[in-house]
Order: structure tokens, then sequence, then C-alpha cells
């Protein structure tokens, strides 16, 4: 299980982008935190058009089907990198990170 909190002292920085991604997402299932989701959610299609991929920020029902399985890949590649601030901000705000 991963942990859910980085602990006093830790450096998020230095973690990798799938160890951020999972504990925010662990944090935010320990907590119920639907709102950190919904923003994880909300981030994929900036994330994606600031690494130029403009096409996938435009929002549509299809882009919605879409959304869901890059949200099962989040913290993957480029677009994983792109969000590792918004899981280093949650982790900080909400997770006691010292």
């Amino acid at each position: 299980m991963t942990d859910v909190t980085p602990g006093a002292g830790a450096d998020l920085d230095a973690l990798s982008t799938k160890d951020l991604h999972d504990r925010a997402l662990a944090l935010a299932k320990a907590r119920r935190d639907v709102g950190f989701l919904w923003e994880l959610l909300r981030a994929i299609p900036a994330a994606a058009a600031a690494l130029g991929e403009v096409d996938r920020a435009k929002f549509d029902m299809l882009h919605g089907l879409s959304l869901l399985d890059e949200f099962a890949h989040a913290d993957e590649g480029e677009l994983g990198e792109a969000l590792r601030p918004l899981y280093i901000d949650y982790l900080t705000r909400r997770g006691d990170a010292g």
C-alpha cells in the first residue's frame, strides 16, 4: 500500500512522478477528497495544451471518455511530468509535508 503522507521533511521534488501521483491519489482516497480528483481531471487538458497538444484541450463528450483514459495514465510520460506541480501542491497542502 502506498503511504498517503510524505512525512515530515520529505523532499517531494525528489520523488518520481509516479510516486507523487500514487501518493496524491491515495491521500485523496483516504480523505474521500473528490475535489482533488475533479481538480486533476480539469488539469489534464490544460497540461496537454501546455505540451503543445492544443486539440486535446478542447472538451466534448468524446473527449470526456478519452479524459478518463488519460486519468488512468496521469502518472506517465510528459503528461505526468506536466501534472507534477499539482501533485506536489496537493501533498504539501493536504499531506502534512514538512
